[in-house]
């Protein structure tokens, strides 16, 4: 059965990749920061290994891949929040930029040595263009950071290419936002809605923001995922704007939210906050999927609208529960 090295394994992605292989028959091996106990179903499977590795140690990635002999590597891992990146620009270089290197070295060593192919897929990211010139972007589009975490990325998807000439299998799929109810409440999409189930229990009286203008390309995580295998597994290597083609603003966001647990006056409770803003912030990113369309069948499965609905049915069940973990 083939094998899958996953880097970020315990994320959102990381999950719902480890899950999509799984039902594929592949052993799944997964690095991660801690070896406690995880949440998802996935990752207590039989067939998936946790590795407990720093990602900034280039000595541990290298030997795991050697160790673990994979036929794809998916790499994951990162500093995934853009505002985090500006308050700690020199360990999001350090997470989202160097490790890349150091993995598609250790797949271009690991195919030599074996004489059989490597394959390696990069989750990059729309950040990659940001303020961009034209809407929607595509995989042509200029590549023009602006922030810390866009410009991390940026060094990744070039470092993907420069292997790509040299021979490897390495393709980089550019993530446009993309949610589910396994995103953390870091990110400002899970802080609404689960904001809108703790307002509407009466456990919280209100939610502070930053931009509410802002518009973003939403997708379903589990999506997004598959895109990743389907980028890894086609016939060749290439880049791919992985996006629905569709725009929201924050404020359509926190709208829908509000409306799902019954509250129609949203701005009763939800006040702005500029520290929440961040110093730099593309006003749209719009995504033009077209070449995954037609290279790797790839299709969006689940509309704005449903997507919010599904995170905030999740996070009414956890308050109900009594699983509202906050703090």
């Amino acid at each position: 059965m083939p094998v899958a090295l996953i880097t970020g394994i315990s994320g959102q992605d990381g999950s719902y990749l480890a899950e999509s292989l799984l039902t594929r028959g592949y052993t799944v091996h997964g690095v991660v920061r801690s070896a406690a106990p995880e949440d998802f179903p996935a990752l207590q499977n039989p067939n998936v290994t946790l590795h407990e590795i720093d990602i900034a140690a280039p000595a541990a990635l290298s030997a795991a891949v050697a160790q673990v002999e994979p036929d794809e590597i998916y790499n994951l891992a990162a500093v995934s929040s853009v505002f985090r990146s500006w308050q700690e620009p020199v360990h999001t270089a350090e997470v989202n930029a160097l490790p890349v290197a150091q993995l598609l070295e250790s797949a271009w060593s690991l195919q030599q040595r074996l004489g059989r192919p490597v394959r390696f897929a990069q989750a990059s990211s729309a950040e990659l263009f940001g303020q961009a010139t034209v809407s929607p972007q595509n995989e042509s589009t200029p590549i023009n950071p602006s922030s810390p975490y866009g410009a991390a990325k940026a060094y990744a998807h070039h470092m993907v290419g420069v292997y790509r000439q040299r021979g490897l299998f390495a393709t980089s799929c550019i993530l446009y936002n993309h949610e589910s109810p396994r995103r953390p409440e870091a990110f400002v999409t899970r802080k609404i809605t689960a904001s809108a189930a703790r307002i509407a229990a009466g456990l919280q009286q209100s939610l502070e923001l930053g931009n509410l203008t802002a518009r973003r390309d939403w997708g379903w995580a589990p999506d997004f995922a598959e895109a990743l295998r389907l980028a890894a597994t086609a016939p060749t290597a290439s880049d791919y704007v992985i996006a629905t083609g569709e725009t929201h603003s924050i404020a359509d966001f926190v709208e829908r939210a509000f409306a799902r647990v019954g509250i129609a006056d949203w701005k009763s409770v939800v006040s702005i906050d500029e520290s929440f803003s961040r110093p730099v912030d593309p006003i749209e990113q719009s995504g033009d999927a077209s070449r995954a369309r037609a290279e790797l069948n790839w299709r969006p499965t689940m509309t704005f609208e449903g997507i919010v609905d599904a995170m905030v049915d999740e996070d009414v069940r956890l308050v109900r529960g009594g699983l509202d973990t906050r703090g």
